[in-house]
């Protein structure tokens, strides 16, 4: 039977959808295949059509036990046999599915990737005929992804103990994870690759400056009552909140996050696929396989974290293809924890920046001047026309001519050496009188008070949008500090113009000042600090605190120690956990560590290190005598440690201490240090 005839006679469709029909026969002709789609573009279809037309069984490997169940009762209603082997079938289920296999029936087998850990699968396998591995969401292979399952890592193994063909397939576009999936699933070797179009006609795109956020997600539920939602929030406690006060406003709305139970998880699953009109306020643990066709609007109550969550997130609505709407809300809070998220990640610190390249694309688009489709889809590498059917469509933003101040903050971020975030360079532009801009000279650059035609509140919202056009991100090495990309020199140079918009600076709030543990300034280092914190305690299987708690790492961000020394005098850092620790904490900090000898190392911290330090330099200049002729002598690190704890008052003290010859080489110069230290 050919792919046509049973895509109608089977699925009941009259023809392909685009894009799908060249991924079936690459499937079919057993090339090694990676599919990128839009969620809601069909992907299922591409492996369980060929699976009908090969000989043998497809395995098909999916994260979700629920999105298993529902794509084998899928195929069940239209007549194909399939199963699947999860923790979550009856006894019953289980002998259904070996019953089929063994009697050769069976075309399409699920499993989650979980199961390949147990012995003996490939062979289980080859036995029961596998010809093609099928892989849905097969981003979750990528370590830096918040989707990541490591079981995927073991797929690529699979394929090469099967030897059959592999099937990838991802609604995730960005090419660091193409080149991860290509990497542990293929090898390296390149796989046919079919990259279809990102648009999403059906659904409308919004965003919205935050402005009391819980009304305005009530007021947009309000207007689509009845219809079924999704409302995404960054917390756990949020979601819990929103839930309850939809239901207050006589919403059928409840929660959703990892924190759950996963039985209480799967009744709110099992909830939404039945219920019409049921709002899920959710975490973005909920989403991944979320196959219900008819979800008309995706709301996010704070910034996804970045514009591929988000593309992924919004694809949810309208996957019938009927009219879906989405609206987006950020502030700038929202911004400092998606970065405060990147810079505590153990992520190394290239893809950091590219992380926050990541967010600076969705910043972008949160902040653009004209049709948001044609901003999201060049993400992706689409040209298109404007769309009509977006906010900016709907009603154009204000623009102004945004060059002066651009070049002004540009110019600020260059003479400070790009070593400062932007909190200190808006209080450099406005001319602020603090002791930290005085002890660092900055009331003497030519930018310091040049930006007094705006205010703190406006300067946040520009420093916003040059982040969203990509002139600035934040340096992971050097703990926030902006860096100019190389769209920022024309720009500077005044080879280019700029616009931004002025009706979000206008919006833009300062809102209830969110308590954070240090100042804007500190705060990256403070994560970074984390970031290793949370490193070392994995390692070694402690929970984080053990290691130091917040207090101390706060104390560490804001005081900065340069040595060992200064490390020392920091509550909570103790000589054990010094030694342990000591160095890995200071090398976020300062980059590379000095090298102390072993002895002096334990001194750090304590008074008699200074007189070691002193007492090691008038060493090295006696070494040779005082008139630099004599033969080469040097006390050992153990000898100085015990002048530098006992302090002998006098020659005769110094002499039972080092013996005569040291003492007749060095005994006067270091009398006269310990002299000067009492």
């Amino acid at each position: 039977m050919t792919a046509a005839t049973l895509l109608r006679d089977v699925f009941g469709f009259d023809a392909f959808r685009p894009g799908q029909e060249d991924i079936v026969n690459a499937v079919v002709a057993g090339q090694n295949t990676l599919a990128i789609m839009p969620t809601g573009g069909g992907k299922s279809l591409c492996f369980q059509l060929p699976a009908l037309i090969r000989e043998g069984v497809t395995v098909v490997i999916s994260p979700l036990i629920a999105l298993m169940r529902d794509q084998v009762r899928g195929l069940q209603e239209v007549g194909v046999e399939a199963g699947a082997l999860t923790s979550g079938n009856t006894q019953e289920e289980t002998d259904a599915v070996w019953a089929a296999l063994e009697a050769g029936r069976l075309k399409l087998l699920y499993m989650a990737p979980e199961r390949l850990s147990a012995g003996g699968v490939p062979q289980m396998l080859r036995r029961i005929g596998v010809s093609l591995i099928a892989v849905d969401e097969a981003h979750c292979v990528s370590q830096w992804g918040h989707d990541f399952r490591p079981d995927y890592l073991r797929i690529g193994e699979l394929r090469r103990a099967l030897d059959v063909p592999l099937a990838a397939f991802t609604a995730t576009a960005d090419a660091e994870t193409q080149a991860e999936i290509v990497e542990k699933l293929f090898d390296g070797v390149a796989p046919s690759t079919f990259l279809r179009g990102f648009d999403r006609p059906n659904i409308h795109l919004a965003f919205a400056v935050k402005d009391q956020p819980r009304q305005q997600i009530l007021a947009y539920a309000a207007a689509r009552k009845g219809q079924s939602g999704i409302v995404y929030c960054g917390t756990r406690s949020k979601t819990e909140a929103i839930a309850a006060a939809l239901r207050e406003a006589g919403h059928v709305a409840c929660h959703y996050h990892g924190g759950m139970e996963a039985d209480d998880r799967r009744l709110v699953e099992g909830r939404f696929q039945r219920e019409d009109g049921l709002i899920v306020v959710a975490t973005v643990a909920f989403g991944m396989g979320i196959d219900k066709p008819d979800i008309r609007w995706v709301a996010h109550a704070d910034l996804p974290k970045s514009i591929e969550a988000y593309y992924q997130e919004i694809g949810r609505a309208g996957r019938d293809g009927a009219p879906a709407e989405t609206l987006t809300l950020f502030g700038p809070d929202d911004i400092r924890y998606r970065r405060q998220q990147i810079d505590e990640s153990l992520a190394p610190p290239e893809r950091r920046m590219a992380d926050h390249g990541r967010l600076n694309a969705l910043l972008g688009l949160c902040e653009a001047l004209a049709c948001r489709r044609q901003n999201l889809l060049a993400y992706f590498g689409e040209e298109s026309d404007p769309c009509g059917h977006c906010d900016l469509c709907d009603k154009p933003a204000e623009v102004f001519d945004g060059t002066t101040p651009v070049r002004m903050a540009l110019s600020a971020v260059l003479r400070t050496g790009e070593t400062y975030g932007a909190g200190h360079l808006i209080e450099i532009l406005l001319g602020s009188d603090l002791d930290r801009i005085r002890e660092r000279g900055h009331d003497q650059l030519p930018t310091f008070g040049v930006g007094k035609d705006w205010s703190r509140r406006e300067w946040q919202a520009i420093f916003r949008q040059m982040m969203g056009h990509d002139l600035v991100r934040p340096d992971p090495e050097r703990h926030g500090g902006l860096r100019m990309t190389d769209r920022a020199r024309p720009i500077l140079r005044g080879e280019e113009d700029i616009s931004l918009r002025a009706d979000t600076i206008k919006a833009a709030k300062t809102g209830n000042r969110i308590k954070t543990l240090v100042s804007e300034e500190d705060a990256p280092l403070l994560s970074a600090l984390k970031a290793k914190r949370r490193a070392l305690a994995e390692a070694a299987g402690l929970p984080a605190y053990i290691i130091y708690n917040d207090s101390t790492l706060i104390e560490m961000a804001q005081k900065r120690p340069q040595t060992l020394d200064e490390m020392a005098k920091i509550s909570g850092v103790g000589a054990k956990k010094l030694a342990n620790y000591g160095d890995a904490f200071l090398s976020v900090i300062v980059g590379e560590v000095e090298k102390l000898h072993p002895v002096r190392r334990k001194m750090a911290g304590r008074s008699e290190a200074d007189l070691y330090d002193q007492l090691l330099a008038v060493q090295a200049d006696l070494a040779r005598g005082s008139d630099g002729t004599g033969k080469p002598m040097t006390c050992t690190a153990t000898m100085l440690a015990k002048v530098a704890q006992l302090r002998p008052a006098d020659m005769g003290g110094l002499q039972r201490l080092l013996g005569e010859r040291y003492a007749e080489r060095f005994g006067a110069a270091f009398l006269d240090v310990l002299h000067q230290a009492s």
